[in-house]
C-alpha cells in the first residue's frame, strides 16, 4: 500500500485528538474566564469543571490509551512492509468508530453506546495487531 493509504488514517486520528484538544483548552479558558471555576479548585486535578468540559476533556484523554496501540502498529506495519489493504480497511474502521466515539462521549454520552463503539474500534484493532504478528512471526528472518 502507499505511504498516505496507509497514513491517512492514523493523521485522522491525530486531527481527532488535536481537535478534542483545541476544544477543551476553549471550554477550560471560557470556565475559568466566567468564574464558574476557581484555579484552586482544579489545581490537583479535581473535577470541578463544566459537565461539558469534563466530556471533553476525558474524551481527549481517552486519545491516549487505545489509540497509542494503533499509532504503533501503523508505524510498524509501515516499516516493515506488511501493511497491506487488510491492514488499511481495519484501520479506517478503527478510526471511523473512534470518531464516533469521541462524537458520543462528548455530546449525550450514552454509556451503553459508546462502550459499542469502543468495543468495535479495540476488537478490529486487536484484529489488525493478531495479522500483524502472524505475518511478521511466519515471515522469514533476514
Amino acid at each position: 500500500m502507499s505511504l498516505q493509504a496507509v497514513l491517512l488514517p492514523l493523521f485522522v486520528e491525530v486531527l481527532l485528538t488535536l481537535a478534542l484538544w483545541i476544544w477543551m483548552a476553549g471550554l477550560r479558558t471560557r470556565d475559568l474566564g466566567s468564574g464558574g471555576v476557581r484555579p484552586e479548585s482544579i489545581a490537583l486535578r479535581e473535577p470541578n469543571w463544566s459537565k461539558q468540559t469534563l466530556q471533553v476533556a476525558y474524551s481527549f484523554s481517552n486519545q491516549f490509551e487505545l489509540p497509542v496501540l494503533f499509532y504503533v502498529l501503523t508505524i510498524l506495519a509501515y516499516v516493515t512492509h506488511k501493511a497491506g489493504v487488510a491492514f488499511v480497511i481495519l484501520a479506517w474502521i478503527f478510526v471511523i468508530f473512534r470518531l464516533l466515539h469521541a462524537y458520543v462521549h462528548t455530546t449525550r454520552n450514552v454509556v451503553r453506546v459508546r462502550g459499542t463503539l469502543y468495543g468495535i474500534a479495540a476488537f478490529a484493532l486487536l484484529i489488525n495487531w493478531v495479522i500483524y504478528i502472524v505475518e511478521v512471526l511466519t515471515s522469514p528472518w533476514v
